[in-house]
């Protein structure tokens, strides 16, 4: 049913509109801007044609899911940035069981996120 779908909007629940915000714009550097909805404030912003849609709304960790980033390369570099901004790693860099390499890491809200770099691809750029 859903073999030839494609990811179109994720959706994080999240505690503060405007440390999200921060964070993803100005730590990982996404365009995400605040929006005002019907229903109060909210926020949007775009990784190639996948929306992440931000909506404050009380929620335990888990409650959203695990968002991947893809890389070309250059994991060993994007993990060592996280760690100098405060990132919380909660798994290193790793090999994948496709080969790849990956590394898990947490928003403000706990939100799991991972960074995917296919195998074959440089570790630093």
């Amino acid at each position: 049913m859903l073999g030839n779908s494609r990811i179109g909007a994720i959706v994080f629940f999240v505690a503060e509109l405007k440390r999200t915000l921060a964070f993803y714009r100005d730590t990982l550097g996404l365009a995400v801007s605040e929006v005002e909805g019907h229903d109060g404030p909210y926020a949007l912003g775009q990784v190639g044609e996948v929306v992440l849609v931000f909506i404050v709304q009380k929620a335990k960790a888990g409650d959203t899911p695990v968002v991947v980033f893809g890389l070309d390369g250059g994991i060993d570099d994007y993990a060592d940035e996280l760690a100098r901004k405060g990132v919380e790693i909660v798994v290193p860099v790793t090999e994948t069981p496709d080969g790849g390499l990956s590394v898990d890491f947490v928003d403000p809200d706990r939100n799991g996120l991972s960074l995917y770099q296919p195998a074959g691809k440089p570790r630093r750029t």
